[in-house]
Protein backbone atom coordinates (compact mmCIF):
# COMPACT_ATOMS: atom_id res chain seq x y z
CA UNK A 1 0.00 0.00 0.00
CA UNK A 2 1.05 3.54 -0.40
CA UNK A 3 0.89 6.38 1.92
CA UNK A 4 1.08 9.49 0.28
CA UNK A 5 3.58 8.28 -2.53
CA UNK A 6 5.05 6.10 0.01
CA UNK A 7 5.27 2.65 -0.58
CA UNK A 8 4.85 0.55 2.50
CA UNK A 9 4.98 -3.13 3.35
CA UNK A 10 2.01 -4.70 4.43
CA UNK A 11 2.04 -5.54 8.49
CA UNK A 12 2.95 -9.41 9.15
CA UNK A 13 0.86 -10.99 11.35
CA UNK A 14 3.14 -13.34 13.84
CA UNK A 15 3.02 -17.13 12.69
CA UNK A 16 2.05 -19.07 15.43
CA UNK A 17 5.35 -20.62 16.38
CA UNK A 18 6.00 -16.95 17.71
CA UNK A 19 3.61 -15.95 19.51
CA UNK A 20 4.06 -16.19 23.63
CA UNK A 21 1.26 -17.78 25.63
CA UNK A 22 1.11 -15.94 28.82
CA UNK A 23 2.84 -17.78 31.67
CA UNK A 24 0.66 -20.03 34.10
CA UNK A 25 1.60 -19.54 37.66
CA UNK A 26 1.34 -22.59 40.00
CA UNK A 27 -1.00 -22.01 42.82
CA UNK A 28 0.81 -21.81 46.30
CA UNK A 29 -0.48 -25.15 47.59
CA UNK A 30 0.52 -26.85 44.78
CA UNK A 31 4.41 -25.13 44.92
CA UNK A 32 4.47 -26.14 48.39
CA UNK A 33 3.03 -29.49 47.83
CA UNK A 34 5.95 -30.42 44.74
CA UNK A 35 8.92 -28.99 47.54
CA UNK A 36 7.65 -31.49 50.53
CA UNK A 37 7.14 -33.79 47.77
CA UNK A 38 11.01 -34.00 46.81
CA UNK A 39 12.28 -33.41 50.09
CA UNK A 40 10.58 -36.22 51.45
CA UNK A 41 12.19 -37.93 48.16
CA UNK A 42 15.42 -37.02 48.70
CA UNK A 43 15.09 -38.20 52.24
CA UNK A 44 13.86 -41.48 51.49
CA UNK A 45 17.07 -41.60 49.04
CA UNK A 46 19.30 -40.66 51.42
CA UNK A 47 17.93 -43.21 54.32
CA UNK A 48 17.93 -46.22 52.20
CA UNK A 49 21.48 -45.43 50.08
CA UNK A 50 23.22 -42.87 52.18
CA UNK A 51 23.10 -42.81 56.26
CA UNK A 52 20.80 -43.68 58.29
CA UNK A 53 20.48 -42.64 62.01
CA UNK A 54 19.78 -45.21 65.04
CA UNK A 55 19.79 -45.62 68.53
CA UNK A 56 21.07 -47.15 71.41
CA UNK A 57 18.84 -49.48 73.27
CA UNK A 58 20.76 -51.70 74.95
CA UNK A 59 24.15 -51.72 76.85
CA UNK A 60 25.53 -54.53 74.76
CA UNK A 61 27.95 -52.52 73.41
CA UNK A 62 29.54 -50.29 76.48
CA UNK A 63 31.70 -48.89 76.62
CA UNK A 64 31.35 -47.83 72.94
CA UNK A 65 28.30 -47.15 72.57
CA UNK A 66 25.62 -45.99 75.58
CA UNK A 67 22.35 -46.06 76.21
CA UNK A 68 20.99 -43.39 74.53
CA UNK A 69 23.15 -42.35 72.05
CA UNK A 70 22.42 -41.93 68.79
CA UNK A 71 24.46 -43.07 65.64
CA UNK A 72 24.72 -42.38 61.91
CA UNK A 73 25.28 -45.54 59.81
CA UNK A 74 26.97 -45.49 56.59
CA UNK A 75 24.93 -48.01 54.02
CA UNK A 76 26.86 -46.88 50.83
CA UNK A 77 29.84 -48.43 52.26
CA UNK A 78 28.75 -51.81 51.59
CA UNK A 79 26.11 -51.42 49.51
CA UNK A 80 23.33 -49.96 49.72
CA UNK A 81 20.34 -51.89 50.18
CA UNK A 82 17.40 -52.11 47.67
CA UNK A 83 13.95 -51.09 48.75
CA UNK A 84 11.71 -54.52 49.74
CA UNK A 85 14.74 -56.68 49.48
CA UNK A 86 18.01 -58.40 50.84
CA UNK A 87 20.08 -57.10 47.91
CA UNK A 88 22.57 -54.29 48.11
CA UNK A 89 24.27 -52.38 44.99
CA UNK A 90 27.86 -52.63 44.66
CA UNK A 91 29.52 -51.01 47.73
CA UNK A 92 33.21 -50.11 48.16
CA UNK A 93 34.44 -52.74 50.09
CA UNK A 94 33.22 -55.35 51.95
CA UNK A 95 32.65 -55.55 56.27
CA UNK A 96 35.89 -56.63 58.56
CA UNK A 97 37.04 -57.08 61.08
CA UNK A 98 36.52 -54.80 64.05
CA UNK A 99 33.51 -53.31 62.23
CA UNK A 100 30.52 -51.74 64.07
CA UNK A 101 27.46 -52.69 62.32
CA UNK A 102 23.90 -53.03 62.29
CA UNK A 103 22.02 -55.79 60.93
CA UNK A 104 18.85 -57.65 60.65
CA UNK A 105 18.68 -59.83 64.06
CA UNK A 106 18.24 -63.33 62.48
CA UNK A 107 15.73 -64.32 65.05
CA UNK A 108 13.29 -61.41 64.51
CA UNK A 109 14.19 -59.61 60.93
CA UNK A 110 11.91 -56.74 62.22
CA UNK A 111 14.64 -55.71 64.53
CA UNK A 112 17.60 -53.92 63.77
CA UNK A 113 20.89 -55.25 66.33
CA UNK A 114 24.75 -53.74 66.54
CA UNK A 115 27.64 -55.74 66.96
CA UNK A 116 31.39 -55.90 66.15
CA UNK A 117 32.47 -58.19 63.40
CA UNK A 118 35.17 -60.30 65.24
CA UNK A 119 35.82 -62.82 62.56
CA UNK A 120 35.05 -62.85 58.53
CA UNK A 121 34.62 -65.89 56.36
CA UNK A 122 37.00 -68.49 56.18
CA UNK A 123 38.14 -67.20 59.69
CA UNK A 124 38.60 -70.02 62.07
CA UNK A 125 36.96 -68.67 65.70
CA UNK A 126 36.87 -69.94 69.04
CA UNK A 127 35.72 -68.02 72.15
CA UNK A 128 36.84 -68.89 75.78
CA UNK A 129 36.15 -66.77 78.58
CA UNK A 130 34.73 -64.05 76.97
CA UNK A 131 37.97 -64.00 74.66
CA UNK A 132 38.47 -64.59 71.02
CA UNK A 133 40.97 -67.16 69.52
CA UNK A 134 41.15 -66.56 66.09
CA UNK A 135 42.57 -68.81 63.71
CA UNK A 136 44.35 -70.03 66.57
CA UNK A 137 45.70 -66.92 68.21
CA UNK A 138 44.40 -64.58 71.51
CA UNK A 139 43.77 -61.36 69.63
CA UNK A 140 44.33 -58.08 71.59
CA UNK A 141 40.88 -56.69 72.14
CA UNK A 142 41.06 -53.03 73.95
CA UNK A 143 37.42 -52.19 73.39
CA UNK A 144 36.10 -55.02 75.42
CA UNK A 145 34.73 -53.26 78.36
CA UNK A 146 36.63 -53.75 81.29
CA UNK A 147 35.84 -56.15 83.51
CA UNK A 148 33.85 -58.44 80.92
CA UNK A 149 37.04 -60.64 80.72
CA UNK A 150 37.09 -62.99 84.08
CA UNK A 151 40.52 -62.84 86.28
CA UNK A 152 40.24 -66.74 86.96
CA UNK A 153 39.60 -68.74 83.37
CA UNK A 154 36.94 -71.13 83.55
CA UNK A 155 36.82 -74.87 81.72
CA UNK A 156 33.00 -74.18 81.48
CA UNK A 157 31.46 -72.79 78.60
CA UNK A 158 27.95 -72.38 78.27
CA UNK A 159 27.73 -70.91 74.49
CA UNK A 160 25.97 -72.80 71.62
CA UNK A 161 28.36 -71.60 69.18
CA UNK A 162 32.34 -70.83 68.96
CA UNK A 163 33.23 -73.21 72.23
CA UNK A 164 35.37 -75.11 70.55
CA UNK A 165 37.08 -73.97 67.37
CA UNK A 166 34.26 -72.95 64.50
CA UNK A 167 35.19 -72.14 60.94
CA UNK A 168 33.11 -68.80 59.41
CA UNK A 169 31.29 -70.10 56.34
CA UNK A 170 31.33 -68.05 53.20
CA UNK A 171 29.56 -64.85 53.06
CA UNK A 172 29.14 -64.49 57.00
CA UNK A 173 30.43 -63.09 59.84
CA UNK A 174 30.80 -63.58 63.48
CA UNK A 175 29.99 -60.89 65.84
CA UNK A 176 29.93 -59.40 69.63
CA UNK A 177 29.47 -57.07 71.44
CA UNK A 178 32.17 -54.97 73.53
CA UNK A 179 30.35 -55.93 76.97
CA UNK A 180 30.98 -59.72 76.77
CA UNK A 181 28.69 -59.87 79.94
CA UNK A 182 25.75 -58.60 78.34
CA UNK A 183 25.59 -59.24 74.92
CA UNK A 184 23.14 -61.63 73.21
CA UNK A 185 25.35 -62.31 69.64
CA UNK A 186 27.18 -65.06 67.75
CA UNK A 187 27.80 -66.78 70.61
CA UNK A 188 24.12 -67.72 71.25
CA UNK A 189 22.26 -67.42 67.92
CA UNK A 190 25.05 -67.61 65.11
CA UNK A 191 26.53 -66.12 61.77
CA UNK A 192 24.88 -62.83 59.87
CA UNK A 193 24.93 -63.47 56.68
CA UNK A 194 26.28 -60.42 54.44
CA UNK A 195 23.16 -59.89 52.69
CA UNK A 196 21.45 -58.61 56.41
CA UNK A 197 24.01 -56.36 57.27
CA UNK A 198 22.83 -53.02 56.92
CA UNK A 199 25.66 -50.69 57.33
CA UNK A 200 28.36 -49.60 59.58
CA UNK A 201 28.30 -47.36 62.57
CA UNK A 202 30.62 -44.12 61.82
CA UNK A 203 29.46 -41.30 64.05
CA UNK A 204 27.88 -40.43 67.47
CA UNK A 205 26.05 -37.48 66.65
CA UNK A 206 24.03 -37.11 70.14
CA UNK A 207 24.06 -38.57 73.25
CA UNK A 208 21.71 -38.20 76.36
CA UNK A 209 21.85 -39.67 79.85
CA UNK A 210 18.32 -40.62 80.93
CA UNK A 211 19.50 -40.91 84.45
CA UNK A 212 20.49 -37.44 85.07
CA UNK A 213 18.35 -36.13 82.45
CA UNK A 214 21.42 -34.14 80.49
CA UNK A 215 23.51 -34.37 77.30
CA UNK A 216 26.61 -36.56 77.34
CA UNK A 217 28.38 -33.30 75.59
CA UNK A 218 32.19 -34.96 75.46
CA UNK A 219 30.39 -38.26 73.07
CA UNK A 220 29.06 -35.71 70.44
CA UNK A 221 30.62 -35.77 67.52
CA UNK A 222 32.50 -38.98 68.52
CA UNK A 223 33.85 -41.14 65.31
CA UNK A 224 33.79 -44.62 65.33
CA UNK A 225 36.55 -46.30 63.75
Amino acid sequence: MTINGTQTKPEETPSPAETVAPVRRKSLVREYAEAIFIAVLLALVIRQCGVQAFTIPSGSMMDTLLVGDYILVNKFLYGAELPLTDAHLPGLRKPRRGDIVVFKYPNDESRDFIKRIVAVEGDTVQVQDNRVILNGRLIDEPYVRPGSIPAVPSAHCGYLYACDPLVVPAGSYFVMGDNRDNSQDSRYWGFVHRDKIRGKAFLIYWSWNAESHWPRWSRLGHWLP
